[in-house]
């Protein structure tokens, strides 16, 4: 046994000097050769970059399969704010006042929206961003339900930058929203808020903006997709 045992931690000996002896002429390869490494990091990069648009078109696909149930509440919640609601075409953004891609896109949303009178675009607060976000939604609502200029508003919120409480309220007041009535529509903003982010989730949306045009799901603040989305939903069924 004793032999045996002497034998078994000779081996091992040598193969750990047999690693050891690889790992030093491996680093010296890739420190001689560091394209090798570079070629090796693209590949997992571009793996990853397969493995994510993979996921991203099986979710998308999940979610237009469950498109029609889900219209009524994605296009036609009363709760929302909607804009030229005699549009042919509906359009449907999950966004984040202090999201810096949906203030990105925000101006342009606001041009579609004065431009296309034809283009209906119901709006969906989302926030993700902390009480802050959470705030000028509730703000938002108010503005809707006290019949203010809404587009206005999410314009106003959306152009000032570091958005913190005391700029939602100015914003407001200036819109002429009532803020003394917030408190009492607290929980039944409470839960329009989570049903919009139940919606999200159910859609594959697990960021903002967020856009749904017909059966299309544009993720990001990708205009040109949104643009092409809408003239594919124009198009006369076949």
């Amino acid at each position: 046994m004793a032999a045996a045992a002497l034998a078994a931690a000779s081996l091992a000996a040598c193969q750990q000097a047999d690693d050891a002896a690889f790992g030093q002429k491996l680093k010296a390869y890739l420190m001689a050769h560091p394209e090798v490494l570079k070629a090796a990091l693209q590949n997992l990069q571009e793996q990853e970059d397969r493995d994510e648009a993979k996921a991203e078109a099986a979710a998308d696909k999940q979610a237009k399969a469950m498109l029609p149930t889900l219209r009524k509440a994605l296009e036609h919640d009363p709760r929302d704010f909607v804009a030229n609601p005699g549009g042919k075409v509906t359009v449907t953004e999950f966004y984040d006042y202090r999201c810096p891609h949906c203030i990105n896109i925000a101006p342009k949303v606001v041009a579609l929206i004065r431009q296309r009178p034809d283009v209906r675009f119901v709006f969906k607060e989302m926030p993700i961003f902390g009480p802050t976000s959470e705030h000028a939604a509730r703000v938002a609502l108010a503005a809707k339900a006290q019949g203010k200029d809404y587009v206005g508003l999410y314009a106003a919120l959306m152009a000032q930058h570091g958005l913190g409480d005391d700029d939602v309220d100015r914003l407001a007041k200036a819109k002429g929203v009532d803020l003394s009535k917030l408190p009492a529509a607290e929980r039944a903003d409470a839960v329009q808020i989570a049903d919009v982010a139940k919606l999200a989730t159910e859609l594959g949306i697990d960021g903002t903006p967020g856009f749904v045009v017909g059966d299309t799901i544009v993720h990001g603040e990708d205009y040109d997709a949104l643009t092409a989305a809408i003239a594919q939903a124009e198009k006369p069924a076949a």
